[in-house]
């Protein structure tokens, strides 16, 4: 079995209150850390990788991206998701064989540029696109940004979360990512959505993963959580030692 295999069975089947977890590293040696602690697979952080390389987020070059995704990936022996924001610009095929070329097994897509939401039925034809030139080889994972893009009404975005992962997931997105969206309204996209479900969780505050898992959650992932929480370690060790 092949490790994108491996990755999609591990989206699989997952009873309420076991969501598979998936630690976000921001480098090789953050990612020995995860493997070695136990963690099945990894999904790195676009935010994350963008830190330890010295840019703001959404800033990062496509180069060194995909340069970043494949130090991690080369660093451990379980399949590793990449978060490559919006796509960077490129066709669909180039940016299947980009992210196969790092040694990737999934990625993560966004459905808004620049602060601003996409259309969804042409962001759900490049998916389509994209799930073509990819094949089985990539798991596919939609972000939907409806909650952190200017669509306020609770009621409102919870419609416009459904309509676009319907949407997605007939394109062939093998799970969304509806982030931002509140804990409470999970149960309310669980009900509406078709297939895996990933959620982001607040690194030590906020529901624990099994709890959003119980909510709906199929998967659970930080964001530039883990990697922000070691910067700060870092931050109070330095000050130790200066002091």
């Amino acid at each position: 079995m092949s490790k994108a295999d491996t990755f999609r069975t591990l989206h699989r089947s997952r009873l309420p209150g076991d969501p598979l977890v998936l630690p976000g590293p921001w480098d090789a040696a953050s990612a020995r850390v995860f493997a070695e602690a136990g963690f099945p697979a990894l999904a790195t952080p676009s935010a994350g990788i963008a830190a330890s390389l010295g840019y703001e987020d959404g800033r990062t070059p496509a180069d060194e991206m995909f340069a970043a995704v494949a130090r991690i990936v080369r660093s451990v022996d379980v399949p590793v998701s990449a978060d490559v924001e919006g796509g960077y610009g490129l066709p669909p095929k180039e940016l299947v064989e980009r992210l196969l070329d790092a040694g990737a097994v999934g990625c993560n897509l966004e459905d808004s540029v620049d602060g601003v939401l996409k259309d969804p039925r042409e962001h759900a034809e490049w998916l389509s696109e994209v799930r073509s030139a990819a094949a089985d080889r990539l798991f596919v994972n939609a972000r939907i940004d409806t909650f952190v893009r200017g669509i306020a009404d609770p009621e409102r975005v919870v419609d416009r979360t459904t309509e676009r992962a319907a949407l997605y997931v007939a394109a062939g997105a093998d799970c969304v990512y509806p982030i931002g969206a509140p804990p409470d309204v999970l149960p309310l996209l669980r009900a509406g959505i078709q297939g895996p479900v990933n959620v982001g969780a607040q690194v030590g505050k906020g529901p624990l993963p099994a709890e959003l898992g119980a909510r709906g959650a199929t998967r659970v992932t930080f964001g530039p959580g883990l990697q922000r929480r070691a910067a700060q370690a870092l931050r109070e060790i330095a000050g130790g030692i200066v002091a």
